[in-house]
């Protein structure tokens, strides 16, 4: 696959539809994945951290999780399609895991707010075969979840650890799996389990979708920190500048 370098982050220059195409191949093959969204934030965390950048860069793909990477690649002269984020993967695989009756597995989210996404999960997408679960509270060294997921063998592991913790996670634990597409997908059990709203579609297509999570939640402002000093790396990357 081609990749857009961003900050060292080797994007991966894909759409959502090839993408879905692509780890439909692995599943069927049973084959094993790891598929990591990228936003700014967790660039500029990656770019400052060269341990979680190692995380990252053992990914099989890196997509744009948000529209900032989208306009970095522009800048960059190498354009990415499209953003690709960890909710929108995660949707379309519950509905082709539902035709094809793929096994999946969650980790991440308190335990309640599991246990309600996993109902929802059940109703919507009967078809589905919960192969298990756990809460994204426990001991980092905690062998069990690993263990756990190698013995009931899903298809699909959606880890909702958020960054930068899900990367770090399969990245140190990939090894252990003969087969899988491990997703990132931060906060999305929170949204299935009705916790979080996503933006409406209005402000999606307006790219002002993290424009309305700050809204809702002002406490992220401080994680607005990264935006400019991201955007400056990137023109220094653009025209040639040590970063």
């Amino acid at each position: 696959m081609k990749q857009v370098n961003i900050l060292g982050i080797p994007f991966t220059n894909i759409d959502h539809v090839t993408l879905v195409q692509q780890l439909q191949q692995h599943i069927e093959k049973r084959e094993k994945s790891f598929v990591a969204t990228a936003n700014p934030e967790i660039v500029m965390r990656a770019h400052d951290d060269s341990y979680y950048m190692n995380c990252l860069q053992a990914a099989s793909y890196i997509t744009a999780d948000g529209v900032g990477i989208v306009k970095a690649s522009q800048l960059l002269k190498n354009p990415l399609p499209e953003r690709v984020t960890g909710y929108d993967i995660m949707m379309e695989f519950l509905k082709k895991a539902n035709e094809n009756k793929y096994r999946i597995y969650l980790l991440g989210a308190k335990e309640d707010t599991l246990e309600r996404a996993v109902k929802t999960i059940n109703h919507d997408y009967p078809d589905i075969e919960v192969a298990g679960y756990r809460n994204g509270y426990f001991h980092w060294d905690d062998p069990t979840i690993a263990e756990d997921i190698e013995r009931t063998k899903p298809d699909i592991i959606f880890v909702a650890l958020g960054a930068p913790k899900q990367e770090r996670w399969i990245a140190e634990n990939f090894q252990t799996f003969g087969q899988g597409v491990f997703i990132c997908v931060g906060g999305s059990i929170d949204v299935i389990a009705g916790d979080v709203k996503r933006a409406p579609i209005k402000w999606q297509n307006m790219n002002l979708e993290w424009l309305y999570r700050l809204m809702r939640q002002p406490s992220r402002w401080r994680r607005m920190h990264a935006l400019p000093r991201f955007a400056c790396r990137v023109i220094r990357q653009r025209f040639g500048r040590s970063s």
